[in-house]
């Protein structure tokens, strides 16, 4: 019985830990050759030295189990680095099918403490590093499907977050380039879908290394406790698959689509809807005009509250 992902190549990065080292070893399980890549820094605001032993250590699990894998240490972030990465896959595989983009930082501050170099870091990390590899895998797509004249087999999975849904009022660099991330996924979905590449966006909630303050009160199952025994709730494994099955062959049909994925839960997002409209009863607004007919819309809404301030999915964002 031959696997989904079986005569595949993919490439995941961020992959040394956490949710990109579930989601490669995922694909990997499903039948993929694995390009592992972690830039290996011991800190999750990007701090500490770059280290080969997280992406040699999940190459080598994959290598055991009886996979295809090899390492790649480089900066997603860098552009000459992320086009390496691409040839890597290539030269390695003969060819690239699937990118998953994982990689990311925090450094978190209110808006007003917020540093230039805070906020830069954070947006060089998640939003150039998914521009990156992408150009270097849409191009190498593009390339096929003109050698071929016709489609090819692309799939791209990024990583968003709901603090681009919701708010994060900690979070400001996160949440832009977790939005910024969207806004990509859509615009590179309908430029590749023409030579067969689909780009879809997840929002996965998992305790990781980066979320291990923001899930800290919520615990995990305890052995002895009745139905302790079962994965935590919000372990990688339960958003590993969704990635499996968006960079797989089943999912053709899927692109230009955001999904929020966790503990056996996957919500498919709707793009925002219109609320309410409001007409000019001449050529343009006045002030009066607008005042007559705004304020009495938001007026039942409380203090403070912002276009943000709503409940998805269970997790409490302001």
């Amino acid at each position: 019985m031959s696997l989904p992902l079986e005569g595949l190549s993919a490439i995941v990065t961020g992959a040394g830990r956490g949710l990109g080292q579930a989601e490669a070893l995922e694909l990997a399980r499903l039948g993929a050759a694995v390009v592992v890549n972690d830039y290996g820094q011991s800190g999750r605001d990007g701090s500490g030295e770059a280290s080969a032993a997280p992406a040699e250590q999940v190459a080598d699990e994959i290598r055991a189990a009886g996979g295809k894998a090899l390492a790649h240490t480089g900066d997603v972030a860098d552009h000459q680095q992320a086009e390496q990465l691409v040839a890597l896959a290539v030269a390695e595989f003969g060819r690239l099918d699937i990118l998953v983009n994982n990689a990311g930082i925090l450094r978190d501050r209110m808006v007003f403490s917020m540093t230039e170099d805070e906020w830069d870091s954070v947006i060089r990390v998640h939003l150039k590093g998914h521009f990156n590899t992408t150009r270097f895998a849409a191009a190498h797509w593009r390339e096929r499907s003109k050698a071929v004249g016709g489609p090819v087999y692309g799939r791209i999975v990024n990583t968003s977050s709901e603090a681009f849904l919701a708010g994060s009022a900690g979070q400001p660099n996160y949440a832009a380039a977790k939005g910024g991330v969207v806004g990509l996924t859509t615009s590179t979905a309908l430029a590749l879908a023409r030579y067969g590449v689909t780009a879809n966006a997840i929002c996965p909630r998992a305790r990781t290394r980066m979320t291990e303050d923001v899930f800290e009160g919520i615990g995990r199952p305890e052995q002895g406790d009745e139905g302790g025994e079962g994965l935590d709730p919000l372990a990688p494994e339960h958003v590993a698959p969704l990635v499996g099955y968006l960079a797989a062959p089943a999912a053709g049909r899927v692109n230009g689509q955001l999904l929020v994925v966790h503990g056996g839960m996957v919500a498919i997002v709707e793009r925002p809807r219109v609320q309410a409209k409001f007409d000019s009863k001449q050529d343009t607004f006045t002030y009066d005009e607008l005042d007559a007919l705004l304020t009495p819309h938001y007026a039942d809404r409380p203090a403070g509250e912002t276009f943000g301030a709503v409940e998805v999915l269970g997790l409490r964002r302001g």
